[in-house]
């Protein structure tokens, strides 16, 4: 009987009606990933031509030739919300991930592969998790900790496809996660996090200063309310995810729009996360679509109402934040007459308070999503450009 239920699950998708929605956002040469390491050199991963290519550069204007991941060349398609995914370990170490698209619609493989020569060669590649099922799992998120642990954490459709079978309904996907912590070597069983998460929304993910992973993601709520959910994965208390947001959205598809989150203080002052999030509205509420921005202790709020920021007219969407000590940097992308957008928020009291917004960077045609990371003590904005390429902006 397993052998047949596995038969038949290697046939089985993601939900049709949610990938309605699940459109390219931006198109596969932009959608890259970077990590700066701890000697200030940025890494740069993207997929070309079914392969996974990493390059450095040691001045942020010149990259290295690319290094070629995947041996053989994969169905990769990088989007707006999927990407391949680059982290550096505490020792120098160079983490990749990325999805495999498989034949069977809306299925797929997540694959790892590490560096320890410091981006000269990588290690052959393999599948995080232990279900070989050809389905959903997708969307991954990667979390490298202080203590050198590795997190991967993904949508899947495996109880989903499960459901099915047994003639009931699952909405949404689950998600799943794994944790390695022999510098990725091999990852542990696959865990599952939550059930009925949005199918196609990138995954945010951070760390506390004791290396605590927190995710945030789209969770699907009775009546399909499409808001989030927060869950911290420590080896030391049980996995408990709690409801992030309100608003209240109901709608029967995925946005393909996920979250931002960051953590709040550093050392013994932590105390909460940094949240960014789109809410597409709820009319019986009297709510507008909208980007919105809160703290949270990962209980609740720490702030409320949460702020509203950017034009939505103007297609304002996809944050990123980052913070130093107090400061607080919140970035998202609008277009306008043929121009992509960056535009910055700045608190200098952890969230408290903000500054006016200001439009920092424009560009002629497409452009990715806007990405922030640190270098030292410098904040830098990583955005990368149809027309200019990749800018690396120096936040004030």
């Amino acid at each position: 009987m397993k052998a047949i239920l596995t038969v038949l699950l290697t046939c089985l998708s993601f939900q049709a009606f949610a990938h309605e929605a699940h459109k390219k956002t931006t198109s596969d040469e932009l959608a890259i990933s970077l990590a700066f390491d701890r000697d200030g050199n940025l890494w740069r991963v993207q997929a070309k031509d079914g392969y996974v290519q990493v390059s450095h550069s040691r001045d942020l204007k010149q990259f290295s030739m690319p290094v070629l991941v995947n041996p053989v060349a994969q169905a990769i398609s990088p989007m707006g919300e999927s990407r391949p995914k680059i982290g550096v370990g505490t020792k120098g170490e160079i983490y990749v991930a990325w999805m495999q698209n498989l034949k069977p619609k809306f299925s797929s493989y997540i694959w790892f592969s590490r560096s320890m020569d410091g981006g000269k060669t990588f290690e052959s590649p393999y599948i995080v998790h232990q279900d070989r099922a050809e389905i959903g799992h997708a969307f991954e998120a990667m979390e490298v900790s202080p203590d050198g642990s590795i997190t991967m954490i993904w949508l899947d459709s495996r109880d989903a496809a499960i459901a099915k079978l047994r003639g009931k309904a699952e909405i949404g996907s689950a998600v799943y996660y794994a944790v390695s912590d022999n510098q990725g070597s091999s990852f542990k069983l696959e865990k599952k996090l939550a059930d009925s998460s949005c199918e196609c929304c990138r995954i945010a993910t951070t760390h506390k200063p004791d290396g605590t992973v927190a995710v945030l993601w789209r969770h699907v709520f009775k009546g399909s309310e499409r808001d989030h959910m927060i869950a911290e994965i420590s080896n030391n208390k049980p996995v408990e995810p709690k409801r992030a947001t309100y608003g209240k959205w109901k709608v029967d598809g995925c946005p393909h729009h996920g979250a931002a989150l960051v953590s709040g203080g550093e050392g013994e002052h932590w105390w909460g996360y940094h949240m960014a999030w789109f809410d597409g509205g709820n009319e019986e509420h009297g709510q507008d679509a909208s980007l919105l921005y809160a703290r949270m202790d990962g209980e609740a709020w720490v702030s409320s109402p949460p702020k509203k920021f950017g034009h939505f007219k103007k297609q304002a969407g996809h944050p990123a934040l980052l913070t130093m000590g107090e400061n607080v940097w919140l970035v998202w992308r609008e277009k306008d007459a043929g121009k992509s957008q960056v535009w910055l928020m700045k608190s200098p009291d952890e969230g408290r308070q903000w500054g006016e917004p200001q439009l920092l960077l424009e560009v002629l045609g497409n452009a990715d999503y806007p990405f922030l990371s640190r270098k030292g003590n410098q904040a830098y904005l990583l955005w990368n450009t149809a027309t200019e390429g990749l800018k690396v902006w120096s936040m004030p």
